[in-house]
C-alpha cells in the first residue's frame, strides 16, 4: 500500500461490506468508494437499495445462515477487507437474535477463514451493550475493556456470543468495535424522539441521573477504516464521542434546531415504561410487526451508566471523535427535513 499522511492507500483493494443496505453499514459503503476501493456490498434478496445507488456497487447475495452455501458463495471472490455491519437490534423474537447476530456472524467467520487465506482484515461491529448494567452499583465511572461483559438484553446477550463466535476462529485478523448509540441521517430509532418532538411531547423515563454516550456514524465509519489499517489484530475497542451526557441533552439540542417549538416534557416513573414495553412486546407478537417499545427497549431506557472507556481507541487507533453531540445532531435533523423525514 502506498501511505499518504500516515495512512496507507486503500485505492483498488476489495472489501466487502455485510449489512451493506443498513444504517451503518450504507455510510461504511459510501466511504469505501470515496477511497478508491472495489466495493461489494453483502445484502438481502428483500433488502432495501435506497442509498445504494452508486454504480460502482457490486452486489452479493449472501446466506450467512449456512456455512456451506457461504462457503459457495465466497469461493468465487478475494476480498482484502470484510467488514461485518449486519445484523438485527430488534426482533419479534429473542431466538432470532441469536439466529441472526450470533450463527450469523460464526458461519461467515468459518467461511473467511475457508476460503480468504490472503484476507488483511475482518472488522466487527459489535455493541457496547454487550456489557449491560456492569457499572450501575458504581455510579459516574466508565465502563472499562477489563470489564465483565453482563448483557442484560437479548441483543446483548446475541452480540456477545458473537464476538466469542469469532474468536474461536482460529487465523482470522479481526477486530472489534463495540459502538455506544449510533446516530445520524438514515437512522430511525433517534428519528422516532426528533418526531416526537416536533409534534410537541419529549417523554423521558426514571428520576435517577442518567449518564448517557453517543458516538455519530460517519465517527464509527472513522473507526473502521483505522482498523482496517493499524496495527490493531484481536484488539476490541470502545467507540463514542468522548463525552457524557444527562438524558436531556439529546432532545434539548433536537428542540434547538427544530427552533423551539411547545414542548410537552414529561418524565415518567420507570414502572409506566415497563407496562408500556410489556404491551409493546405483546402487540408485536400478535400483529407480527416489530415495536420500539419492547423488552430490550425497557433494559436500555432503565439503564443509568453508559459511559465508556474510549482511550484504547484514541491510543491505538489514532481515532479522534469529529463530531460532538451538538454538531451531530444539527447534521442529522437537517438531513431529516431535506429528506421530508420531519
Amino acid at each position: 500500500m502506498s501511505m499518504q499522511g500516515g495512512e496507507p492507500s486503500m485505492q483498488g483493494k476489495t472489501i466487502l461490506v455485510t449489512g451493506a443496505s443498513g444504517f451503518i453499514g450504507s455510510f461504511i459503503v459510501e466511504e469505501a468508494l470515496n477511497r478508491g476501493m472495489d466495493v461489494w456490498a453483502a445484502v438481502r434478496k428483500s433488502s432495501s437499495r435506497q442509498w445504494l445507488g452508486d454504480p460502482r456497487i457490486h452486489f452479493i447475495e449472501l446466506d450467512l445462515g449456512n456455512t456451506d452455501r457461504l462457503r459457495e458463495q465466497l469461493s468465487a471472490h478475494r476480498f482484502d477487507y470484510v467488514v461485518h455491519a449486519a445484523g438485527v437490534t430488534k426482533t419479534l423474537h429473542q431466538e432470532d437474535f441469536f439466529r441472526v447476530n450470533t450463527e450469523g456472524t460464526r458461519h461467515l467467520a468459518q467461511a473467511v477463514a475457508q476460503t480468504q487465506p490472503q484476507l488483511l482484515r475482518l472488522v466487527f461491529l459489535s455493541s457496547l451493550s454487550i456489557f449491560g448494567a456492569v457499572r450501575e452499583e458504581v455510579p459516574h465511572t466508565d465502563i472499562l475493556p477489563s470489564d465483565t461483559p453482563r448483557p442484560n438484553t437479548g441483543y446483548g446477550r446475541s452480540k456477545l456470543q458473537a464476538e466469542q463466535a469469532l474468536e474461536a476462529v482460529d487465523g482470522l485478523p479481526w477486530v472489534m468495535l463495540r459502538p455506544t448509540g449510533v446516530y445520524g441521517p438514515r437512522e430511525k430509532d433517534y428519528f422516532l424522539m426528533a418526531r416526537s418532538i416536533s409534534r410537541h411531547t419529549d417523554f423521558a423515563v426514571g428520576f435517577r441521573r442518567q449518564d448517557i454516550t453517543f458516538v455519530y456514524v460517519k465517527d464509527v465509519v472513522q473507526a473502521v477504516f483505522l482498523a482496517l489499517w493499524r496495527d490493531c489484530v484481536g484488539k476490541k475497542y470502545f467507540l463514542s464521542d468522548g463525552e457524557v451526557y444527562q438524558s436531556t441533552a439529546f432532545s434539548d439540542l433536537i428542540i434547538s434546531e427544530l427552533g423551539h417549538p411547545w414542548c410537552l416534557r414529561i418524565k415518567a416513573p420507570l414502572w409506566v415504561l415497563r407496562v408500556a414495553t410489556a404491551v409493546g412486546e405483546l402487540t408485536g407478537r400478535l400483529t407480527g410487526s416489530i415495536s420500539a417499545l419492547n423488552n430490550d427497549k425497557y433494559h436500555i431506557l432503565k439503564q443509568r451508566n453508559w459511559r465508556c472507556d474510549i482511550s484504547d481507541a484514541r491510543r491505538e487507533l489514532g481515532f479522534v471523535p469529529r463530531y460532538q453531540l451538538e454538531r451531530g445532531v444539527k447534521e442529522t435533523i437537517a438531513w431529516y427535513r431535506q429528506q421530508g423525514w420531519l
